[in-house]
């Protein structure tokens, strides 16, 4: 199983990105996929996640109205529509996925590598 994140790049404060992530080669039911952030010095957090089955999301307090997660089933991927980004929001962000192997039925989680999100005031 790889994630694959795009999308990251940089971009003037009030701009947009989007950011993807691709479950390549999924052998799991995934119960949960989010978005996570880590900028320098500071812990990584949860930017965003989607449960599967219900469709329900969350956000971060310092997201909300400006930053939508959804999924494409069909295409395993993952995205997070980001907007009005300000100069908080630049952190190398990752993708994780975690579910139910159809091998094992054990518990597994992903991380993707990260991609690079820098808001320019």
């Amino acid at each position: 199983v790889l994630l694959v994140e795009s999308g990251g790049g940089l971009v003037q404060a009030g701009g947009s990105l989007r950011l993807s992530c691709l479950a390549a080669g999924r052998t799991f039911n995934i119960n949960f996929m989010g978005w996570y952030r880590q900028a320098p010095g500071k812990q990584r957090e949860l930017v965003a996640g989607i449960i599967s089955g219900s469709g329900r999301t969350k956000y971060a307090d310092s997201v909300k109205g400006r930053f939508t997660i959804s999924r494409d089933n069909a295409k395993n991927t993952m995205y997070l529509q980001m907007n009005s980004l300000k100069p908080d929001d630049a952190a190398v962000y990752y993708c994780n996925a975690n579910g139910t192997s159809y091998i094992t039925g054990r518990i597994v989680d992903y991380w993707g590598q990260g991609t690079q999100v820098i808001v320019s005031s």
